[in-house]
């Protein structure tokens, strides 16, 4: 049975499932889309083309789906598609997608999101994220699956950050972070590999010891990048976790590698 407070401000326009709650003084916009099992607390603002999927909690004084901070927006109808059993904390901002980013900001399921971080227009983050508090994300970041940022966090545009990858606290990236990979410092160095993160996810020791190794070859001082790629491809192109480094690498990017500080490759 769906719960709405009535202090709060629901448009008649918008899609409510079954099972919402709504709390105190929160504010729904009319092409808003609220999915069975959500709650919402006090003090919410969610607007624009905002759908909120299943089972996510949102705390007090986040805001939803606002326009995006974007000069060269002019207000062309954007969305912003959440998926299911996230966790929102207090603070939270996030804006929908803009012409130059394919109108749409997602963000997938089971992430947390935690005290003031702020996820700007065109980002595309994964399942299973952590953004730790204060993080911010400029537009067009992409960020994969069990991903972790830590607190204060700042991300430069069109940069992409690996699955399973780690970014230390108070960290300013603006290259692209590996999958598994591991960076911290301002501007962000890589660090090595996320072990501990690996571990924690039961990755065999097999695979972390054929990622290490992976990771020495990719990042050695011997050859170019093309050569090391390859050499990497032909030895563990079974590894599913290796080749996904790889691929990162080759993909389609505007952004550089974050590469080990003064030729470091400690993992």
């Amino acid at each position: 049975m769906t719960k709405i407070h009535p202090t709060a401000i629901v448009d008649s326009k918008a899609k409510i499932e079954t099972n919402v709650e709504i709390g105190p003084y929160s504010i729904i916009g009319p092409e808003v889309t609220v999915k069975e099992s959500s709650l919402i607390k006090s003090n919410v603002v969610i607007m624009g083309s905002t759908v909120i999927g299943k089972q996510n909690i949102i705390y007090p004084f986040a805001v939803i789906g606002n326009p995006p901070q974007d000069l060269k927006f002019k207000g062309e109808k954007s969305d912003l598609i959440i998926g299911d059993n996230n966790t929102f904390r207090e603070y939270v901002t996030i804006n929908p997608g803009t012409k130059g980013g394919g109108l749409v900001t997602k963000i997938g399921n089971n992430c947390l999101l935690m005290i003031g971080v702020h996820i700007a227009h065109d980002c595309a983050i994964g399942d299973n994220v952590i953004l730790a508090n204060n993080v911010s994300l400029a537009g067009h970041v992409s960020i994969d699956d069990f991903a972790i940022l830590g607190g204060i966090s700042g991300v430069h545009q069109f940069v992409r950050i690996g699955c399973h990858s780690m970014v230390g606290a108070m960290s300013g990236v603006d290259s692209d972070v590996i999958p598994y990979g591991s960076v911290v410092g301002n501007r962000a160095n890589l660090s090595g590999l996320n072990i501990i993160g690996l571990k924690r996810r039961n990755f065999s020791r097999k695979i972390i010891h054929d990622l290490r190794k992976a990771y020495r070859l990719l990042f050695a001082p011997e050859g170019t990048i093309q050569e090391r790629l390859a050499d990497v491809s032909e030895e563990f192109g079974k590894n599913e976790p290796v080749m996904d480094i790889v691929n990162f690498i080759i993909g389609d990017t505007t952004r550089a590698i974050c590469q080990p500080k003064n030729g470091s490759k400690s993992i």
